[in-house]
């Protein structure tokens, strides 16, 4: 394989593996409710096998967001020269928007009329997308800059507060204070406040030249490491004098291992810059690290990251359908496991399930041409 083809590849890989992950946890969330993981994970409580699934799900995100503006940053230069991507950014932006609050909320109600509709993360992503088609043509020292100080800098926003019900507190909302946008006879949850991820998706967009067909593998990996173990060793000293960057505090527990899930337990809504230094600085070393490997597992990874959207919609659907065929069987109103181990045996068993329709439909969508096809 070239190096080229490698620089593309690992994109893909770590999609994948990333959506996988994901699997695991929304399989938690659709069979193991009767044991659900608060937000922050209470260490107290939460036994260690599914405090460390939830918190390998904890790099889902945000290395989606990021690698969302890695590839627009691909799509705005293609091989023979730049284009603009305004259109492609604020058209898919707006298809997420949709599909959140169409397809995705009923795929966890089952309902088209929920009692709640929940704003998640593929909201996030889509006005994600749409901040970053305002924003792309800056210079990229620019964007990196505005990335790095909304990242760091918002955790320090923590204390603003606006009017309920005032404009301003539903545009804070939506940007950093979680919670009701509405909650009335219509309740609007916003799960994902949006203004982290923009910061996110724009560090994406600014490490886009290291991708470039001329950039040499050897540079692009030295500099991934190199961010990748700054942003730990940045952690590791933020965290470990409880400083700045993450609002939960942690302690000494009774023994390493409880110790150990204090100290990582990070919150996520919105994503703490803690939580975004250790999620995006592993994302880093895995995409330096994945260009040097190339086996089934890692191809078999890029076939779910070379069709994220489908897959994305594809299980959701497969969770909603399982559920109500176990419940109908078990004739209980709602169908649960007992173990975390289970989850995983679930996870495992519908990521192979789907693994054949994700492979046809990525080579439908790099074979056919058609145009509402890249956006999946």
């Amino acid at each position: 394989m070239s190096s080229n083809s490698k620089r593309i590849a690992s994109i893909d890989v770590a999609r994948g593996l990333v959506m996988l992950l994901m699997t695991v946890d929304h399989v938690r969330e659709t069979f193991f409710m009767q044991h659900q993981v608060a937000d922050p994970m209470d260490v107290a409580t939460t036994s260690p096998a599914l405090f460390f699934s939830r918190l390998a799900a904890h790099f889902c995100a945000p290395m989606f967001v990021f690698l969302t503006g890695l590839s627009a940053w691909l799509y705005a230069h293609p091989p023979g020269g730049a284009r603009d991507a305004t259109g492609f950014l604020v058209k898919r932006g707006a298809l997420l928007i949709g599909l959140e609050i169409v397809l995705v909320n009923f795929a966890w109600t089952g309902t088209f009329t929920p009692a709640t509709l929940y704003l998640q993360v593929i909201w996030a992503i889509g006005l994600a997308m749409l901040a970053l088609a305002l924003l792309h043509r800056l210079p990229l020292a620019m964007l990196a800059l505005l990335g790095v100080v909304i990242v760091a800098g918002h955790n320090a926003l923590a204390g603003v507060t606006f009017a309920p019900g005032s404009a301003a507190s539903a545009a804070w909302t939506i940007l950093e204070q979680r919670g009701f946008l509405f909650d009335g006879a219509v309740r609007v949850k916003i799960s994902y406040p949006v203004l982290a991820w923009i910061g996110v998706i724009l560090l994406g967009y600014a490490c886009g030249p290291l991708y470039a067909r001329a950039a040499a593998p050897a540079l692009r990996r030295r500099w991934l490491t190199v961010a990748g173990a700054a942003s730990l060793l940045l952690l590791a000293v933020l965290r470990t004098v409880n400083g700045y960057g993450e609002p939960v505090p942690w302690a000494p527990q009774a023994d390493a291992l409880h110790t150990a899930m204090a100290f990582l337990n990070f919150t996520k809504y919105p994503p703490s810059l803690d939580f975004i230094l250790l999620t995006l600085g592993v994302g880093l070393l895995l995409l330096a690290w994945l260009e040097r490997i190339d086996n089934g597992a890692t191809r078999a990874a890029a076939v779910f990251g070379g069709a994220p959207l489908f897959y994305y919609l594809l299980h959701l659907y497969a969770l909603l359908a399982l559920q109500r065929i176990a419940a109908a069987l078990l004739d209980v109103p709602r169908a649960d496991v007992g173990h975390v181990w289970q989850v995983w045996l679930i996870a495992v068993a519908l990521a192979a399930a789907l693994y054949w329709p994700s492979l046809r439909f990525g080579r439908y969508k790099r074979d056919s041409g058609k145009g509402w096809v890249k956006y999946f």
